[in-house]
């Protein structure tokens, strides 16, 4: 068993990467956020010096090679959970490109770096994840939990328009871009699966029978 957990930023993924995995007594491998050197540069600095820098750019190949390698290690073992996707690192290259923070020679590097890590996961026994929980929200829950968190850079009223940016197509690409697993989608704006014990019970149950479903095809397969 591999679960991915997805979504936007702020609305819960490691909290419900933690539950799933004390729940199935597995690893959890987190995104690498606190221990990350670029994040509050990108997050923090003026967007002249962001643009100097290349700080989109040098986030996107570090977010990707941190990602890579936990997903190689999650895909050998029994039962692991991933905060976050390396199929939804792609999404955020590619809105840093319509932003012109990431060019079109930046991102063929991206890309073309992607595919290959991707091809290497074709030699694994496990060679994707049998589900991503997808967790979805509206903004005004997205710029709440944001604010609940209280990661510094993160709280700055200038980032909103960037926020909403990332948000406003996030539904649209799992929907019609996502192919790798089945999904599972959690509404964030009716569950509070931290602070409510029947919402977490909730959440086990229907991660429960997704891959009890996809069981079922791949036996039917």
């Amino acid at each position: 068993m591999l679960i991915v957990v997805g979504g936007m930023i702020g609305l819960g993924k490691s909290s419900v990467a933690e539950i799933l995995g004390d729940h199935f007594k597995s690893d959890v491998f987190y995104e690498s956020v606190d221990d990350n050197p670029i994040l509050p540069l990108f997050y923090s600095e003026s967007e002249e010096e962001i643009q100097k820098k290349r700080y989109p750019f040098l986030l996107q190949l570090y977010f990707l090679n941190t990602r890579f390698k936990s997903i190689k290690e999650a895909l050998v073992h029994n039962n692991n959970v991933l905060d976050r996707s390396i199929y939804e690192d792609w999404y955020f290259a590619k809105k840093n490109m319509e932003l012109d923070r990431i060019n079109d020679l930046e991102m063929k590097i991206y890309e073309d770096l992607l595919h290959n890590m991707l091809e290497e996961l074709e030699e694994l026994p496990k060679k994707a994840p049998d589900v991503m929980v997808y967790l979805k929200g509206s903004f005004e829950t997205v710029l709440n939990r944001i604010a609940l968190r209280g990661r510094d850079f993160e709280i700055d009223e200038s980032l909103k328009e960037y926020y909403h940016f990332l948000w406003k197509d996030y539904d649209a690409w799992v929907e019609n871009c996502y192919n790798a697993s089945e999904v599972l989608i959690i509404d964030m704006d009716k569950m509070d699966v931290v602070n409510n014990e029947e919402d977490k019970e909730k959440l086990i149950e229907l991660v429960e029978q997704k891959l009890r479903e996809v069981r079922d095809i791949e036996e039917i397969a």
